[in-house]
């Protein structure tokens, strides 16, 4: 594996390549990174980084983001395969005929969905700006949110708007925890703080001391020292990684996303290497997802 990783860092550094990593890879990925955080932090590096060469580990609609917003550079997805479950619970015929029931409501789309359900909506929104978009908006029709059913519902209370949610979840989040896992671990640590991510069911997030974005996450922990994390499992193993000397727990270790998981330091190599797995979006498409993103960057 250190051999791997030498590698790595010689060929990071023969071609200029910016390493971008989501707080949901695996350790050694995010090690390697130049930059890791959650969907917005790294969205706004993408675009602002004069790299002409991006490689980000994590799934395709990361990549396909940071190619909208970096025309200029060349965007590779390490583990080409890896995908997201939510983003392929929308397509845009679906958006489509949702928008055509509730005419003239503006549409809110998480970052966490295909370029041409972007392109159809009329901002984009992270887990952690979400709030914030929504009551960016006029409030005289209600605000349909897609494709997380989950974090539609947590913003809307936040940001005391009418919203009217897809069906759609991260499956992770969704199953991932139950309700006597809170229970469980709440009996075992009673002194510690339960960070729950916004996509989870809300049979979790009622017991939540705070409710954030990955980034947000990172950001507690570097202050506090007891934490039960409900989200994905890489990030927990990660501030373990890094801050061991905290008490750092998951709510459930098998709350781990398989398409996360799919970018290993070989597929990091053979990107490198080759320069494979361009990310390349329709230019037509892209300019309208790109409007969707602007809006919502000029709010963060």
């Amino acid at each position: 594996m250190q051999q791997l990783i030498d590698k790595i860092k010689q060929l990071k550094a023969e071609t200029g390549a910016l390493i971008l990593a989501h707080n949901y890879q695996s350790v050694e990925i995010q090690d390697l990174a130049d930059f890791r955080g959650d969907s917005l932090q790294l969205a706004i590096l993408a675009q602002q980084t004069e790299a002409e060469l991006i490689v980000f580990c994590g799934v395709r609609f990361m990549a396909e983001t940071a190619a909208i917003l970096n025309p200029a550079a060349t965007v590779l997805l390490p583990a080409s395969e890896a995908g997201c479950p939510m983003a392929d619970m929308i397509d845009a015929s679906q958006l489509a005929a949702f928008k055509q029931n509730y005419p003239g409501s503006p549409v809110v789309c998480y970052v966490n969905s295909s370029v041409e359900v972007k392109a159809a909506s009329d901002i984009c929104c992270t887990s952690a700006n979400a709030v914030k978009v929504m009551q960016s908006l006029p409030s005289d029709k209600p605000i349909l949110f897609v494709p997380d059913r989950n974090l539609g519902t947590w913003a809307a209370k936040q940001a005391n708007r009418e919203v009217i949610t897809w069906d759609g979840f991260c499956p992770v989040h969704q199953w991932g925890f139950t309700e006597q896992h809170v229970l469980d671990i709440r009996s075992k640590y009673p002194d510690f703080k339960l960070l729950a991510h916004p996509e989870c069911d809300p049979a979790i997030i009622k017991h939540a001391d705070f409710v954030i974005s990955t980034g947000g996450m990172m950001k507690w922990v570097e202050k506090e020292d007891k934490a039960i994390i409900a989200t994905e499992r890489g990030l927990t193993d990660y501030l373990c990684h890094i801050y061991p000397q905290k008490q750092i727990i998951p709510l459930s270790p098998l709350a781990v996303c398989k398409n996360m998981k799919k970018t290993t330091l070989e597929h990091l190599y053979l990107a490198l290497l080759h320069k494979q797995h361009k990310t390349v979006v329709d230019p037509i498409i892209a300019e309208k997802a790109r409007l969707s993103i602007s809006r919502m960057l000029e709010l963060s």
